[in-house]
């Protein structure tokens, strides 16, 4: 195997390793969670990934996104992410798609599944999505609003400490809606959310079809600290679950 991969080995065995290179992860959200999740599965060894991203850089990334620098404001995220990643590991097959994700995603073959969306709708249609087809899948809920990453923790959607943090209790009200109470998995936090300011956009975008979709985002605030601890915890239970280490 590769050398780049002998740390690795040397903590999880070559039969590990071969099971991570033959796995297929799809990584859904490239910002401040997602990005980091998508560095670390790379650098784990994963065989194939699929990331999912519409947006492009803006210069309010810069403060906590891996690839949101200066000289990358404009560009898409999905393409900065593809030279990055094929930079760490030239052999990986590495699937684009630089959209906006609604419920049209083919998940055949896909391993485990990596949410770092945040559109409501689009999240819960996610989560929705996978849950029915029996795809192994972690959400990030927690990562805004916070500058603590000690409180970050991963747990069942049953199982979180604090349901009634609005964008955790807005999420668990509408898969309760659906019947989904229980069975998926994410990284949420213990830390109380705070901003200054509340501040929402309309936010348009066209998908590749030729959708038009409309909706209001609400911008957290967002520390250097937490998004990234998130998208890395997320990356660690994937591996783990795949090779059943914990």
């Amino acid at each position: 195997m590769d050398e780049f991969l002998s740390r690795n080995i040397l903590f999880w065995g070559e039969d590990s390793q071969k099971k991570i290179l033959s796995s297929h992860i799809a990584v859904f959200g490239l910002g401040g969670v997602g990005g980091f999740c998508a560095e670390a599965l790379v650098r784990s060894g994963i065989g194939e990934l699929t990331v999912v991203d519409f947006d492009r850089v803006s210069k309010s990334n810069i403060n906590r996104q891996l690839i949101a620098l200066n000289s990358t404001i404009g560009e898409y995220k999905t393409d900065l992410f593809k030279q990055r990643l094929l930079d760490i590991n030239p052999e990986l097959k590495l699937n684009v798609i630089n959209d906006f994700y609604i419920d049209d995603f083919k998940f055949e073959g896909i391993d485990y599944v990596a949410d770092a969306i945040d559109t409501m709708r689009s999240k819960v249609n996610l989560m929705r999505i996978c849950y029915e087809k029996k795809v192994p899948l972690i959400s990030s809920m927690g990562a805004g609003n916070r500058i603590d990453p000690t409180k970050l923790y991963i747990s069942d959607i049953s199982e979180i400490h604090d349901k009634k943090a609005p964008f955790v209790s807005n999420i668990l009200y509408q898969l309760k809606k659906i019947g989904i109470t229980s069975g998926i998995s994410v990284v949420t936090s213990d830390e109380k959310p705070f901003s200054q300011q509340k501040i929402s956009e309309v936010e348009n975008v066209i998908t590749s079809s030729g959708e038009q979709i409309q909706f209001n985002k609400i911008i957290p605030a967002s520390t250097p600290f937490v998004a990234s601890c998130a998208g890395i915890f997320m990356a660690s239970k994937i591996v783990s679950d795949l090779i059943r280490l914990f």
